[in-house]
């Protein structure tokens, strides 16, 4: 028997479907360990050393990962490829080896990228060691975390009473809030008049025309300062002839625009459909983990917590013609609804994108 461990129990069906009978995929429900609320969970002056606690929810799943691991040949921890899901992976480890869990079991890391019968299979094939590097990076984010957070806190709390807790991210967010509003108060209005005509062709077809220049100078954007010298212009412009002395011709390329990341998707579900960041990512969170299509659970986009932009080997696929809007259409019902006879999605982390911009998952 093989034991496999992901993250939600919703993945865990999934994956166990596409893995067969030989192996059993338990889910540890997120992290599983963390920094106690306290003073002295991280100490700069020994080396920066950090103490776990087990959250309490999670003590049960982790035991019953415990029990499975008996008579197991291989342990494969198989959660998010980002950083957390390398952390989560370590943490599980050291936990069960801290209970005597292990023994002669193997220990494999395997990642994929979408929640397809492939992908999953392939991953199956390439495992590796956990990640230490990942794992540092992580420690890293949590120790700044928790040193600011705690320095930081009974500032705001004295300064701003009600507030909650100020960290990391709060702060820079809150300094980068500060210059921006010292750069509005400084900011100096200046009046600036625009001239535009609207044209007709001998054929009656209607263009509009902007004054760049006249008497044989170039007119900059704020060189017309005042409604006085504006109206001077509109004077001589309604009194002028006009023709046309040449058409320029050129041809314009368009590029697509990159696959989502985390922050674009975030962005573009905000700016055409209204949603928080929240929503947006528990609804791309369904559609990684999979839905039901045909009686099977297939995952319809790859992992959506990236700041990269590669697109899977599949992206030229000929099934994903249609598939914008496909995923426009489940977006807009707030809820991942398959669409018969469409491909699959990328919606291309921190853990914390709609249509337009996406490749299936290989």
């Amino acid at each position: 028997m093989n034991i496999v461990i992901v993250e939600s129990p919703a993945k865990a069906k999934t994956i166990n479907k596409y893995l067969g009978s030989s192996y059993e995929v338990l889910a540890s429900f997120g992290h599983v360990r963390d920094l106690p609320a306290k003073n002295g969970s991280v100490d700069p002056d020994a080396n920066f050393k950090m103490i776990w606690e087990v959250d309490p929810k999670a003590a049960g799943r982790l035991n019953d990962i415990a029990k499975s691991l008996k008579g197991a040949d291989r342990l494969i921890l198989a959660t998010d490829p980002d950083r957390e899901g390398e952390a989560i992976s370590w943490h599980v480890l050291e936990v069960l080896k801290e209970k005597r869990a292990l023994k002669d079991q193997k220990i494999e890391r395997v990642v994929f990228n979408a929640i397809t019968k492939q992908a999953v299979s392939d991953a199956m094939k390439n495992p590796r060691q956990i990640d230490g590097a990942l794992v540092d990076a992580y420690m890293a984010r949590r120790a700044l975390d928790y040193l600011v957070g705690f320095t930081l806190s009974p500032v705001l709390w004295r300064k701003l009473p009600g507030a909650r807790s100020a960290g990391r991210v709060q702060s820079v967010a809150l300094r980068l809030v500060c210059d921006r509003e010292l750069e509005i108060e400084k900011f100096v209005p200046r009046e600036y008049w625009s001239l535009i005509a609207t044209l007709l062709t001998p054929r009656g077809d209607a263009f509009e025309a902007r004054l760049v220049g006249a008497d044989g100078k170039k007119i900059q954007r704020l060189d017309i300062g005042n409604g006085a010298e504006a109206e001077d212009f509109k004077k001589a412009l309604e009194a002028a002839a006009y023709a046309v002395t040449s058409v320029d011709a050129k041809p314009a390329r368009r590029n697509p625009q990159a696959p989502f990341t985390t922050s674009t998707l975030q962005q573009e579900a905000s700016r055409k459909y209204g949603f928080a960041p929240a929503h947006t990512m528990r609804i791309a969170q369904r559609l990684y983990e999979g839905i039901d299509i045909g009686g099977e659970t297939t995952g319809l986009i790859t992992y959506m917590r990236t700041d990269g932009v590669q697109i899977a080997p599949r992206g030229d696929h000929p099934g994903t013609q249609g598939d914008r809007r496909g995923l426009r259409q489940r977006l807009r019902a707030g809820r991942p609804a398959p669409v018969p006879g469409q491909g699959q999605e990328r919606a291309g982390s921190p853990r914390g994108d709609p249509p337009d911009r996406h490749v299936p998952p290989s």
